[in-house]
C-alpha cells in the first residue's frame, strides 16, 4: 500500500506545531496542522500546486491521538489533504488505505469536484467486502481543503434575536431561491450573493418572515447512485465537511472567498431583520454504507466516526436510511459536532439550527435516549444552548418517531401538526379534538416536561413532499425523472386533489384548489406555535407532481419568478400581517380554558360547535364534526406596543368548515361578543372583501370550506381590560 507514485517534496522545514486547535490555522507566517486519529499508524500530509503537483510531508508528532505539524511560509489559499496509514481489514471496521486522499474533517473551505472514479473506492474491484485494499491514487477525482484567512468587517452586524413566539420560519434552498429571479443578477443567481441580493431580501421582508431556514449549506457531494444516473444531489443531505460553505454557492470563487461570502449574506440578513437558521446533517456522511466512497472519515479512522454492527465490523449500523451513522458516543465525535456548531455561531454568526433526523443523535445505544451525551453537551454549552434549536424528531430506526419527546431547550419539528392539518382540509372523517391541540399549540405534546407553543414548529409542507400547489392538485406522486420508476418518495400524503389528478381548466376546479391553498396557509398562520412557510409556496410554485425533488436541480426545484400568483402572495402578506399585529394569535404561554375575572364569563380559550353552544364532550368525540369555532379572548395578554405602552389585545373568533357545503353558525352574544369584524376569509383571494363586514351575534352562513378570522366587537363603556 505504500508503493504510490513518487511525488514532489517541498524544501520548506516543517516544525513540531501545535495538537490544538484541529484543521488547518494560519498564525500570519506559517500553518498549523493538526488531525484526529486513534488507529492510524502514520499520517501524511499532503499540499497541492495550482497545478495539482502534490508535497507530500509525513507527521513526525502525535500528542493524545492528534497528528500534527506546523509548515512556516504555507499560508491562505493553499489546498491540501491527508493520507492516513494503518491496518486495512473491513471485517474488524478498519479501512485504513494511503491511496484515497482524505478530507480534513475541519478543513474551513473546500475546492474541487468530486468525480465518479473507481479510485473512490477503498476495496479491490467490485467486492465491499475483499480483504484486499485498492491502491489507485483517488486524488484527481476528489475534492481539497483550503487554509484560509477570512478577517470579515463585522462591525455593525446585530442578531435579530427574535423572540421565538414572534418567529415566522421560511424554509429556503439557497440555489434555488433565486436561480430564475430576474431581477438578481445572473452572476449571482443561486449562491449566497444571490440570497443576500435585495430584490430577494425585499421579497422576505415584504412577506413578514423574521428568519430563514436554510438547506444544507455544510460541504456535500453526490451519492455515485445518482452521478451513474447522471443526477446530483440538490438538498444537500450528503455532508463532506461540517466547517465548510458549500463552494459550489460561492460567486466569487472556492479558495477561501465562499466563506467571506456566506458571512456577507449572513449580514445583509440580519440588516433586514432576519435571522439564519441552518438545516445541519450531523446524522450521518457522504461516505455511504460499506460499498460507499472513501473521502475522509472511513478513511481517518472508520471505526471511532461511525456505529458499526457489534458482530460485524464491515457493516455500519443505520438509522438514517443513507448508510451509515455517526457515533456521537465517542468523545471525539461528539467533540467534532460541538466545534463546529460553535464555528457556525461565532465565526459564521448564524442563529440557530435545524437537526435533521435528531434522533440518530441521541440514540446512546439503540433506543432514542432523551438524555444522551449529545443533549447533556449541547444543554450546558453557554454557545450552543443559547440560539435557536430546532429537531426533526425521528429517524428510520425502530422507535425513531420522537415527536413531543425532545428536552428543553429544543423545538421540534411538529409532524402531528402537518399530518392532522392535512387530514381536516383532505376531508378525511378525523374530527376535531386532534386539530385544536394543533391550533393551540400541542400541550399534549409539549407542556408536559416545562416547554413552551413556540416547542411546536408547525408546517403544512417542507422540501421533503409535495409543495402546497401539489398537495391541492395530485394525489399520486410524480417522481419518474429520479431514475428509481416512482418508488420514492412518500405515497400516503393525506391529501386530496379536488376530484381531478393533475393540471385542470375547469375554472371551478382551479378555485376550489386555490382556497384549499389559502385554507391551509390560514391555519398554519392562525395556530399558536412557530410558524414555518416553504419558499415558493406563497407565490404558487408547482414541482408538477414530484414529492421527492432531491434530485432536481433544474426548473423542477428553482422558484419560478415569473409565473407568481399575485393574489396569493398578497393573502400571506395579509395573513403573516395580522399574526405579527396580534399576541393572541402567537401566544407565549399555554391556553388555560379558566373563565377571566370581569368579563361576565368569558374564557381566554373557548370552542363553539356550529349552534353557539360549547362544544360538549360527544362533540369532541365525533368524528364527522367539521366545523369548529376557536375563541380567543385578548384581554387575558398584556403586551407592550412599539412605544412600550402596556397595552390589551384583540380577542377573535375563528371559525374553521372544513365541509364540502355551506353551514349555518350562530355567533356567540355577550359577554363573548357584541358583534363581529370580518378581518380574514379565505373565500376572497386576497383574504378581505372589498368594504368591512361587521356581523352581529346571531345566525350567519359560511361558505364550504372556509376559515374565518372575526374580531370581536364591544360596545362602549365595557371594560377594555381585566383586572
Amino acid at each position: 500500500m505504500d508503493q504510490l507514485p513518487e511525488v514532489a517534496a517541498l524544501g520548506a522545514v516543517t516544525w513540531p506545531g501545535s495538537p490544538s486547535p484541529l484543521g488547518a490555522h494560519w498564525d500570519g507566517t506559517g500553518t498549523n496542522f493538526a488531525l484526529w486519529s486513534a488507529g492510524a499508524q502514520a499520517v501524511d500530509l499532503c499540499l497541492f500546486d495550482a497545478d495539482g503537483t502534490e508535497h507530500r510531508h509525513r507527521l513526525q508528532e502525535s500528542t493524545h491521538q492528534v497528528w500534527h505539524a506546523r509548515l512556516p511560509g504555507t499560508g491562505p489559499g493553499q489546498r491540501y489533504g491527508y493520507r492516513v496509514h494503518g491496518l486495512y481489514d473491513p471485517s474488524q471496521g478498519l479501512r485504513y488505505n494511503p491511496a484515497k486522499l482524505l478530507l480534513d474533517p475541519y478543513a474551513r473551505a473546500v475546492d474541487g469536484q468530486l468525480s465518479l472514479d473507481p479510485a473512490l473506492f477503498g476495496y479491490k474491484g467490485d467486492n465491499p467486502d475483499s480483504r484486499t485494499a485498492d491502491d489507485r491514487d483517488s486524488a484527481p477525482f476528489v475534492p481539497r481543503g483550503v487554509v484560509i484567512h477570512d478577517s470579515f468587517p463585522w462591525e455593525g452586524d446585530r442578531r435579530p434575536a427574535t423572540s421565538w413566539s414572534d418567529t415566522v420560519i421560511y424554509e429556503v434552498h439557497v440555489k434555488g431561491a433565486t436561480m430564475r429571479h430576474p431581477s438578481v443578477p445572473p452572476s449571482l443567481r443561486g449562491t449566497y450573493a444571490g440570497l443576500a441580493h435585495p430584490a430577494f431580501v425585499e421579497h422576505l421582508v415584504s412577506l413578514g418572515v423574521t428568519a430563514v431556514e436554510l438547506l444544507p449549506v455544510h460541504h456535500f457531494v453526490s451519492e455515485p447512485h445518482l452521478l451513474r444516473r447522471g443526477l446530483t444531489n440538490y438538498w444537500g443531505y450528503n455532508t463532506l465537511g461540517y466547517f465548510a460553505p458549500h463552494a459550489a454557492y460561492s460567486s466569487a470563487g472556492t479558495g477561501g472567498q465562499q466563506v467571506t461570502e456566506f458571512k456577507a449574506m449572513v449580514k445583509a440578513l440580519h440588516a433586514a431583520g432576519i435571522e439564519v437558521i441552518l438545516d445541519v446533517v450531523y446524522n450521518h456522511t457522504a461516505e455511504g454504507d460499506h460499498s460507499g466512497p472513501t473521502l475522509t472519515f472511513k478513511g481517518i479512522d472508520n471505526r471511532a466516526y461511525y456505529r458499526t454492527r457489534g458482530g460485524d465490523g464491515s457493516r455500519y449500523t443505520d438509522y438514517t436510511g443513507c448508510g451509515n451513522t455517526l457515533d456521537v458516543r465517542r468523545p471525539a465525535v461528539l467533540a467534532l459536532l460541538m466545534d463546529s456548531l460553535r464555528y457556525w455561531v461565532t465565526e459564521m454568526h448564524v442563529d440557530g439550527f435545524r437537526f435533521d433526523l435528531a434522533s440518530a443523535l441521541a440514540r446512546s445505544m439503540h433506543d432514542v435516549d432523551r438524555l444522551s451525551a449529545f443533549f447533556d453537551v449541547v444543554h450546558q454549552d453557554p454557545v450552543v444552548s443559547r440560539v435557536k434549536l430546532i429537531a426533526e424528531p425521528w429517524d428510520v430506526g425502530e422507535g425513531g418517531y420522537q415527536v413531543g419527546n425532545f428536552p428543553p431547550p429544543w423545538t421540534e419539528w411538529n409532524g402531528k401538526y402537518r399530518d392532522t392539518v392535512r387530514d381536516v382540509w383532505s376531508g378525511a372523517q378525523v374530527g376535531v379534538r386532534d386539530l385544536a391541540y394543533r391550533l393551540t399549540g400541542s400541550s399534549d405534546l409539549y407542556r408536559s416536561d416545562g416547554r413552551r407553543p413556540f416547542a411546536s414548529i408547525n408546517f403544512v409542507t417542507a422540501h421533503d413532499g409535495f409543495t402546497l400547489r401539489d398537495l391541492v392538485t395530485y394525489e399520486r406522486k410524480r417522481n419518474e425523472a429520479n431514475g428509481e420508476d416512482n418508488r420514492d418518495g412518500e405515497s400516503h400524503n393525506r391529501n386530496w386533489n379536488c376530484g381531478v389528478e393533475g393540471p385542470s381548466d375547469d375554472p371551478g376546479i382551479a378555485a376550489l384548489r386555490a382556497r384549499q391553498v389559502r385554507n391551509h396557509l390560514a391555519t398554519l398562520l392562525l395556530s399558536t406555535g412557530v410558524p414555518m412557510l416553504t419558499a415558493g409556496d406563497e407565490l404558487g410554485r408547482t414541482q408538477e407532481g414530484n414529492n421527492n425533488a432531491y434530485c432536481q436541480d433544474n426548473e423542477v426545484s428553482w422558484i419560478d419568478w415569473k409565473d407568481v400568483d399575485d393574489e396569493l402572495l398578497a393573502f400571506v402578506r395579509r395573513l403573516v400581517g395580522l399574526r405579527r399585529a396580534s399576541p393572541a394569535l402567537r401566544q407565549e404561554a399555554f391556553f388555560e380554558g379558566h373563565e377571566l375575572p370581569a368579563t361576565g364569563g368569558t374564557r381566554d380559550l373557548a370552542w363553539f360547535n356550529p349552534d353557539g353552544g360549547q362544544l360538549t364532550t360527544s362533540d369532541w368525540f365525533d368524528t364527522g364534526l367539521r366545523t369548529v369555532g376557536m375563541y380567543l379572548d385578548g384581554r387575558a395578554i398584556r403586551h407592550r406596543d412599539e412605544q412600550g405602552r402596556r397595552v390589551v389585545d384583540e380577542s377573535y373568533l375563528v371559525w374553521l368548515h372544513a365541509g364540502a357545503e355551506p353551514v349555518t353558525v350562530t355567533l356567540p352574544g355577550p359577554p363573548w361578543g357584541d358583534g363581529y369584524e370580518l378581518a380574514l376569509s379565505t373565500e376572497y383571494p386576497k383574504g378581505a372583501p372589498a368594504r368591512p363586514v361587521v356581523v352581529a351575534p346571531g345566525p350567519v352562513d359560511l361558505p364550504a370550506r372556509c376559515v374565518w378570522l372575526m374580531r370581536v366587537l364591544r360596545r362602549p363603556g365595557l371594560p377594555a381590560t381585566i383586572s
